[in-house]
């Protein structure tokens, strides 16, 4: 029972047999507090069903909940590796009541899982509690059977819990464990407290008052429990030792460590190794919930973590990238109790390989430079800010990273100065874009970066999320505030919402705080990752400052990611069925649709567009997950991974790979492409492609469009009905359709060549009265007719039939049609070829019709006019130049 693993569950296990819903631990990254930058304790994301914003289907929780502490207000980064019990990575486990049981049950069920559960000597243990909290001294007494002597009365913070300036409060009441008195240090409160004898396992928050402004406390109307015990400091206490990073979760990464390195695990370079444990825990969980490494936020945080342990892992020898070696027995220690890790196993490896492979190219050049510019300081002295910031900008060295190699000697950094000449070089920025040529209208968009930073993007992995409101902006400047009715452009800290990218259009949804809610109806990015949102505000006041919840649209999120996801398909389907020279040029993924623009230089055959079609749903149902990496992207090209074209990629690009390996493929998947969009899990989740359109857009380019999901099953449906409809009209079933109008359609040509023929015998069998149309002009003959009802395609073949009645002579004929125009032929035999010339004769005739011009041949020429009313004028312009010929 005292493994890590069967110290979590048996937590779990205690309190899910008193009544206890057993939840999931939530994301590194808060969805519900926007002032945080990591989860760092089980209770953030409990925080809105303890105010009472929102309600869960149970009123009692436990959890075994992630934590990182290593920026803002909660950092413990330098200290990991020195101490005993610091972390950056860490597990919290809790148990928490909203308004159900409070203190006597939260206590009885503490004190029976330490000393029965996990079977602590009473001996070993002490509590205290908050000085004025006599109901929480009294319980321990009647509960646990402690001498006034074990429970210590707290009279300072320590021991009073508060959400913040205003909000849930009260007093909290600490266990401790007694690791015995060959270790120095004295009991809470006293002089020696600070000594590692006694040491804190469990708190417990008695949440019971509501802190107002001014200071004044009300009871709360449904007093809650909120607890904490760190996962790390049990199972040391559990497992005889006072150390952490002697628990066997930690033993076993710092023996991996040892293993690849060859350095002995607890020698004198024995806090590299801790350091690496640590830092591959953080560094991989956070990973695996969605943050990558960048130079911003967040990612920056990851970034200082991972250069903190793979400098480390140099300091150790290693002479090539170390961290990603680990990732199995991570995955091995902790993959059972959290799932995601073995999700984002070849993601977590990639990413760190990719990360210590380029810090590595800058590593040796920037100790170098470090060891150069501190060789003259001794202990107690100040290294130059300056440097620090030529070692952060240049070589990509955090500042951290240059304090802690600086820490054994110490040395410290002039951070003041470091602070300058970081503002110096965002002012040169400045400078240098607004000269770049950009469009004047989104300089503004410089300004609101470099005063709010990036915005961190949470939409790969939810949908919904709580933000800051940092910058509000209506015609191009930015403004106080957005009052209901009026639209507006809004930047938070973070937001799930896409902003359109990649061909991939932005996310809608809605945005909403206390007092006031707003409308997204786009989203864009700008100055590559600071993420606008175009909002209309429906009721209230929208300012900066105001915490907002972020909700994506989602059936709207879901189409894209299908539609977005199929495009990937369809893409390396074409290539394989007409070619490698298939190449995308340009996309555009809506919810409704998708296009994409590609080489090729011929229009798509029907069989070809079915075996497209064909081979895309074929890998769409082989179900498998849809893998994304982190890599370099000359690596990621290199290895088969394909670009699109127009995406601006970094030296840094996530790679989607989908669908089953080829047998023989040195690739990670049937498809392989560089893609910062959204996508489904599996590629079943597409659900099913259907391709409703093929074309060409310019020289050697054409464009498919295609629908997916239900989507297309609805474009499929009705389909089908039209062609029952149409089999019903035909009288046939739908099998038979496609002959029966195949059959109808020769029939009616067939009837049409018939009724041409009828009405050409019926135009040339003679004038009115039976009047012959045949005259003679001088020496010439001349068969002159007006007609109607004729296709004006059939002229010319009257005019051939005139021919052949004359035997020698001219043929002139007007058409008129049902609109009143006209249409001229004239045709001249054989015999007076060079003599009489049809195109001068169908000029004539196509002035008289209000026309101009004609051409043809000298023996056949054709022409038209707008008047056809002037039929008569026309032939007998005609006649009477045969006349004069």
């Amino acid at each position: 029972m005292t493994g890590v693993n069967q110290i979590r569950k048996t937590f779990l296990d205690f309190f899910g047999k008193n009544g206890h819903s057993v939840v999931e631990s939530s994301p590194l990254v808060p969805r519900n507090d926007p002032t945080l930058m990591f989860a760092n304790s089980g209770m953030v994301q409990f925080k809105n069903v303890f105010t009472g914003v929102e309600r869960r289907p149970y009123s009692t929780a436990t959890t075994a909940q992630k934590c990182v502490r290593a920026g803002g207000k909660h950092n413990d980064l330098d200290n990991v590796g020195y101490t005993a019990r610091h972390h950056t990575f860490f597990e919290m486990l809790g148990n928490f009541s909203f308004g159900d049981y409070f203190k006597d049950r939260a206590i009885e069920l503490a004190w029976n899982l330490i000393t029965k559960e996990y079977e602590l000597p009473v001996s070993r243990l002490l509590v205290t509690v908050f000085s004025e909290d006599d109901e929480a001294f009294g319980l321990w007494k009647k509960i646990a059977g402690l001498p006034d002597s074990k429970i210590i009365r707290i009279p300072t913070s320590d021991n009073f819990w508060r959400m913040g300036d205003t909000g849930p409060c009260g007093p909290c009441s600490e266990i401790f464990y007694d690791h015995g008195d060959k270790i120095w240090g004295g009991p809470p409160g006293s002089a020696e407290a600070d000594g590692d004898r006694f040491i804190e396992i469990w708190n417990l928050v008695f949440m019971q008052y509501e802190e107002q402004a001014g200071g004044i406390r009300t009871n709360l109307p449904r007093p809650s429990i909120d607890t904490g015990m760190g996962l790390e400091r049990i199972s040391a206490v559990l497992q005889g030792t006072h150390d952490n990073y002697e628990i066997d979760l930690m033993r076993a990464l710092i023996g991996a460590s040892a293993v690849e390195t060859g350095v002995e695990p607890d020698g004198a370079q024995k806090v590299s190794h801790r350091v690496i444990a640590d830092h591959l825990r953080a560094s991989s969980f956070l990973v695996a919930d969605g943050v990558l490494p960048s130079n911003e936020g967040r990612g920056y945080v990851l970034r200082r973590i991972m250069r903190r342990a793979m400098r480390h892992a140099s300091l150790l020898g290693a002479k090539d990238p170390l961290m990603h070696k680990l990732v199995p027995t991570l995955v091995r220690e902790m993959g059972q109790a959290y799932p995601e890790l073995v999700r984002a196993e070849a993601l977590i490896t990639e990413t760190l390989k990719l990360e210590e492979t380029r810090f590595r190219k800058t590593l040796e050049r920037g100790l170098t430079i470090l060891d150069t510019e501190s060789a003259g300081l001794s202990e107690g002295a100040t290294f130059s800010g300056e440097t620090a910031f030529t070692l952060y900008d240049t070589y990509g060295f955090p500042l951290d990273l240059t304090q802690d190699a600086l820490r054994p000697r110490g040395i410290v950094v002039d951070t003041g100065a470091f602070d300058a000449a970081m503002q110096l070089q965002k002012q040169k920025a400045r400078a240098a874009w607004a000269g770049s040529g950009e469009a004047a209208t989104d300089t503004v968009w410089f300004s609101v970066k470099e005063k709010t930073g990036a915005t961190e993007f949470l939409g790969y992995d939810t949908e919904t999320a709580e933000g800051q409101i940092l910058a509000v902006l209506k015609d191009g400047a930015e403004v106080a505030a957005l009052a209901a009715g009026e639209t507006g452009l809004v930047v938070v800290n973070q937001t799930p919402f896409y902003g359109e990218s990649g061909g991939q259009q932005g996310d809608r949804g809605t945005m909403a705080g206390e007092g006031f809610r707003a409308e997204v109806t786009d989203t864009q990015k700008k100055l590559g990752d600071l993420f606008v949102h175009v909002v209309s505000v429906t009721e209230g006041r929208l300012a900066p400052g105001q915490p907002v919840l972020l909700s994506v649209d989602h059936a709207r999120r879901s189409a894209i990611r299908s539609n977005h996801s199929a495009t990937h398909l369809l893409h390396e389907a074409l290539r394989q069925v007409l070619g490698d020279h298939v190449a995308q040029k340009g996309s555009l993924v809506s919810p409704d649709r998708l296009r994409f623009d590609f080489s090729h230089n011929k229009p798509i055959g029907d069989d070809e567009l079915a075996a497209v079609e064909d081979l895309a749903n074929r890998v769409l149902l082989a179900n498998t997950p849809v893998v994304t990496r982190l890599m370099g992207q000359e690596e990621a090209v290199a290895s088969g991974a394909r670009a699109l074209f127009g995406e601006k990629y970094g030296d840094e690009v996530r790679v989607v790979s989908m669908g089953p390996t080829p047998e023989g493929s040195n690739a990670s998947g049937w498809s392989v492409e560089l893609c910062g969009g959204t996508h489904v899990a599996r590629t079943g989740d597409i659900g099913l492609v259907t391709v409703v359109g093929e074309g060409a857009v310019a020289a050697g380019v054409r464009r498919i469009e295609a629908m997916t999901g239900d989507a297309a099953r609805r474009h499929l449906a009705e389909q089908a009905r039209k062609l029952e409809a149409v089999a019903a009209l035909v009288k046939t079933s739908v099998g038979d359709v496609e002959a029966r109008v195949e059959a109808l359609v020769e029939d009616r040509r067939r009837l049409e060549r018939e009724l041409a023929e009828a009405k050409k015998k019926l135009a040339m069998g003679g004038g009115a009265a039976g009047a012959d149309p045949i005259k003679t002009v001088g020496s010439l003959k001349l068969l002159a007719k007006s007609v109607t009802g004729i296709d004006m395609r059939d002229l010319k073949g009257l005019a051939d039939a005139g021919k052949a009645q004359v035997g020698s002579g001219v043929v002139a004929i007007v058409g008129v049609t049902e609109d009143g125009k006209a249409g001229i032929v004239v045709g001249v035999t054989p015999d007076l070829a060079g003599r009489v010339n049809a195109v001068d004769l169908v000029r004539l005739g196509s002035e008289a019709l209000g026309g101009k011009g004609g051409g043809g041949r000298p023996d056949m020429a054709q022409a038209g006019g707008p008047d056809g009313s002037k039929a008569d004028e026309a032939l007998a312009a005609i006649e009477k130049a045969l006349a004069a010929a």
